[in-house]
């Protein structure tokens, strides 16, 4: 009746994106997914488990990553304990992995029949096509995972095959290089205007802030230009009720993608055109603006008296001229999905040749669970080793009151 996706990254982000926007197409499974190494977010979905009738997927490719080792085997403790009657052997009915690590795997208690290979040079943020996907497979059935990767496929042969003026990742990728080099823009907006793509943005995040977060390129040398964007979002229309104000009349010029589709899944046109009547509008406006003549115009028919429209007529103006893609798709499915997916990551390719960076390590993410790792130790031992003094401070503060 359940899976338990255990994963962190690309091990989590993708599959978790993925069956959240394809909620409309999925089976009779309940899909979990636990990512954090806090133990209350693990207790809080194990909580809700009968593990007689429960699949554990762990991915991880190389079988060492703290997170999910951790998570796994708090998981299989739960299992194994007294109240449900369960054995060791049981381990291997109810537990399989995606890894390359056949070793670790078995030592772990998962037998190797039960373990989905996966190439060794594919990163974990581009993983969700490969054996990764197979909990998005289990949730919306694998004729439906299919699909998704046939649309990927599609979106690879334009790639490969269109003239750059009508390359769709190669215009996206342009447009944001220049928007981010020449003009400063720090940061991209994604937004999509159906609830099913909410974990698009974080999981983009991770897809392009992982990869292009470089200061050094491929010669060894720094690089002496901006790479990398801030990607942040949220689905219309929540969005314009939380951060619209800032991208319509804040100092920080902020490109933004819009995301919709012509079709609804449940058929409900009436709140399908409310929600594409906002999608159109917002683009329209972040467009044109609005200028101190037409305000004023208004307030003339209003009957405004002069003393109070002088006083609004500065905060109500619109510069407009505000940088937007508009994606507009025929319906969301599989298919559909599979080709939004790759334009991003092709996206994110483009932009790492151009700026002359490497996209495919993340050696910026080891410093962090290096120290990690050491502080607890220390934690473990009660021994504060050197720190700077704020550290230092907040260790002895943890270890007093935990």
């Amino acid at each position: 009746t359940d899976i338990v996706n255990i994963g962190i990254g690309g091990s989590d982000l993708g599959p978790a994106m993925v069956v959240e926007a394809l909620q409309f197409y999925k089976n009779q499974l309940n899909v979990h997914f636990v990512s954090n190494i806090d133990g209350d977010h693990v207790n809080e979905i194990i909580k809700k488990l009968n593990p007689e009738t429960t699949l554990f997927v762990v991915v991880s490719k190389t079988f060492t990553t703290q997170e999910t080792l951790t998570n796994s085997e708090t998981i299989k403790e739960w299992f194994l304990s007294e109240q449900f009657g369960t054995k060791q052997e049981d381990i291997a009915k109810h537990f399989v992995a995606v890894s390359t690590n056949i070793q670790k795997v078995t030592e772990f208690g998962i037998n190797p029949d039960n373990v989905f290979p996966m190439w060794d040079w594919v990163g974990g943020r581009f993983s969700l096509w490969s054996a990764v996907g197979l909990t998005i497979s289990l949730a919306v059935g694998f004729d439906n995972f299919d699909e998704l990767l046939n649309g990927a496929n599609e979106m690879d042969d334009h790639f490969k095959s269109a003239d750059f003026d009508q390359n769709m990742p190669v215009v996206l990728a342009l447009l944001s290089i220049w928007y981010n080099n020449f003009f400063g823009a720090e940061s991209e907006a994604l937004i999509p205007y159906t609830q099913y793509l909410q974990k698009l943005a974080p999981y983009l995040q991770q897809g392009t802030m992982e990869s292009n977060g470089k200061s050094v390129g491929r010669d060894g040398n720094p690089v002496n230009y901006e790479t990398g964007t801030i990607i942040w979002g949220e689905p219309g229309t929540n969005a314009q009720h939380a951060f619209f104000q800032l991208i319509h009349q804040g100092t920080k010029l902020i490109p933004s993608d819009f995301i919709g589709f012509v079709k609804p899944l449940y058929g409900d046109q009436d709140h399908h055109d409310k929600l594409m009547s906002n999608y159109f509008a917002q683009t329209e406006a972040l467009l044109h603006g609005k200028t101190a003549e037409k305000i004023q115009a208004e307030f003339d028919k209003q009957g405004l008296d002069a003393e109070r429209a002088n006083f609004l007529l500065p905060f109500k103006v619109f510069a407009g001229n505000k940088p937007t893609n508009t994606i507009l798709i025929e319906k969301l499915t599989p298919k559909s999905l599979g080709s939004l997916i790759a334009l991003y990551e092709h996206k994110i390719f483009v932009q790492g040749v151009i700026w002359n960076i490497f996209s495919f390590d993340q050696w910026g993410v080891e410093l962090g669970k290096q120290l990690a790792n050491s502080i607890l130790d220390e934690l473990n031992s009660e021994k504060i080793k050197d720190h700077d003094s704020s550290t230092a401070f907040l260790l002895d503060y943890y270890l007093k009151i935990k």
